[in-house]
């Protein structure tokens, strides 16, 4: 499991348009990644609604969002909801596991492996300065905006 002051893990995951983003990429601005289980579910959507109305407040940094759900499934969700950040597919859940939060959980008496909602905010060096664990959706975007004003 990753922990704070970590370098994030190397990776590549297609976006939304099917271009391939890296860890590299993600260097040069802080930047916000999020992870959520599923696109245009009740909580992934307010969690999203969230970020996109907040993004005028996260200046000078990026936001990320992650989900095991593939680039077609991620084109729709941004479309529908007018998302103005990018989303990125961890289709093989390659990246959640890296990160310690591909779990088991449990819903109406099964369980099922999933994606551990949960927020990193990476320097502008991509390494981890802030995590964020097992995230409730509505209201995170401005416990992030808060946690950002926080000098390091």
């Amino acid at each position: 499991m990753i922990e704070e002051g970590s370098p994030f893990p190397n990776f590549s995951l297609q976006d939304q348009d099917g271009n391939f983003v890296t860890q590299d990429d993600l260097k040069g601005q802080r930047t916000i990644v999020y992870f959520y289980p599923k696109d245009d579910t009740t909580g992934c959507t307010a969690e999203a609604c969230g970020f996109r109305d907040a993004m005028p407040n996260f200046s000078g940094a990026r936001v990320v969002g992650i989900s095991p759900d593939g680039v077609k499934s991620h084109r729709k969700f941004v479309d529908k909801y007018s998302l103005n950040f990018t989303l990125l597919a961890d289709v093989d859940h390659a990246l959640s596991d890296a990160l310690g939060i591909w779990v088991e959980k449990s819903m109406y008496g099964k369980t099922y492996m999933g994606v551990e909602r949960s927020t990193f905010i990476l320097d502008e060096n991509a390494n981890v300065v802030k995590i964020f664990r097992k995230v409730k959706p509505q209201g995170h975007a401005e416990e992030v905006l808060t946690a950002l004003a926080v000098p390091a």
